[in-house]
């Protein structure tokens, strides 16, 4: 067990320098950017452009800035951002949190809606329950989540408030503009920004979790073990909790934990949709104006996260097979 961690790691490694690497290339090699002429100050004359070109290193020989890129990616220092002249740290870190509140918490709504939803249709095979809740996974899941954000959009911000005089929810941001002072007002507050699109966000989501769920939890019914389980005389719920369920749960963990780097990298349309103030949007305008250094943090850091996930769900599914 030990050998393979370590050659999981090892390997693991690896793969995060290689796509570092393509990271450093794509916007250094394949596709130069000049942020001197796409982010600053276009009134900055020539003489000053070029200064600030020699400031953040971009005249530097190509093996220098790629040494430098290197060590900035794995010290996790990401050098500074092109828009704002901060640490891209700095401006990762507030961001950071905002996206992990509301992706963190629509992954665990998710989860707690589609598991039970997928357990109990699995359980109810060709009832009018396993009818209803496949149809609904089948329609949740194919709606793209933006459709389903802009109609609530339309409906809680827009027709409720013509009706009853205010909205049920904000419709864009993360807190009232001013704040309020009182830490419990502010927690609450921010809940109430958050409710619409957390919301979208579980119903978009929990119809693929109940399809999965339901299709392996089928497939387990239909085993030799289940079969002598039930002769047995167990119940229908200890053959479906402790023996079926079980023995789904490694498929289960790998999903969530690949899963999980979604959660840190943000939902860019929902970002966008409700302007709420996360990774997604902030990776976006780092594409649009080059700001590269935001992207290549954003990037590795989604490597970073989809390497540890991997190892971790390996480690879990052979704990829980």
């Amino acid at each position: 067990l030990r050998g393979y961690i370590l050659r999981r790691i090892i390997f693991g490694l690896f793969i995060l320098y290689v796509i570092a690497t393509l990271n450093f290339l794509i916007f250094q090699v394949f596709a130069p950017v000049d942020p001197a002429s796409t982010v600053l100050d276009p009134r900055l004359t020539a003489d000053a452009m070029e200064r600030m070109r020699v400031l953040y290193g971009l005249r530097d020989p190509l093996h220098i800035r790629y040494l430098r890129y290197l060590r900035n990616m794995f010290t996790w220092d990401w050098g500074y951002s092109f828009r704002t002249m901060r640490p891209v740290v700095t401006d990762l870190s507030w961001r950071l949190m905002n996206t992990v509140l509301l992706l963190g918490s629509a992954m665990i709504c998710v989860i707690m809606v589609g598991l039970p939803v997928g357990i109990l249709a699995a359980s109810k095979r060709g009832t009018k329950i396993d009818l209803i809740a496949i149809g609904a996974g089948i329609f949740t899941y194919g709606v793209p989540t933006f459709f389903i954000q802009l109609l609530f959009l339309l409906f809680f911000s827009y027709y409720i408030k013509s009706i009853i005089g205010f909205t049920l929810f904000p419709a864009a941001g993360l807190v009232d503009i001013p704040p309020p002072k009182d830490p419990i007002a502010y927690m609450a507050n921010v809940a109430w920004h958050m409710a619409m699109p957390l919301m979208t966000l579980v119903i978009a989501g929990f119809g693929g979790w109940a399809l999965y769920t339901r299709n392996i939890l089928l497939d387990a019914l239909t085993q030799d073990y289940i079969v002598t389980a039930r002769a047995k005389g167990l119940s229908e719920r200890t053959v479906l909790y402790r023996h079926a369920l079980r023995s789904s749960l490694p498929p289960i963990v790998t999903i969530v934990a690949m899963a999980i780097p979604g959660i840190v990298t943000g939902a860019i349309i929902t970002e966008f949709i409700f302007s709420w103030p996360g990774i997604g949007s902030w990776y976006i305008g780092g594409l649009q104006e080059g700001d590269y250094p935001v992207v290549q943090a954003v990037m590795f850091m989604y490597a970073t996260l989809m390497i540890i996930a991997n190892i971790v769900a390996d480690l879990l599914y052979a704990a829980l097979d």
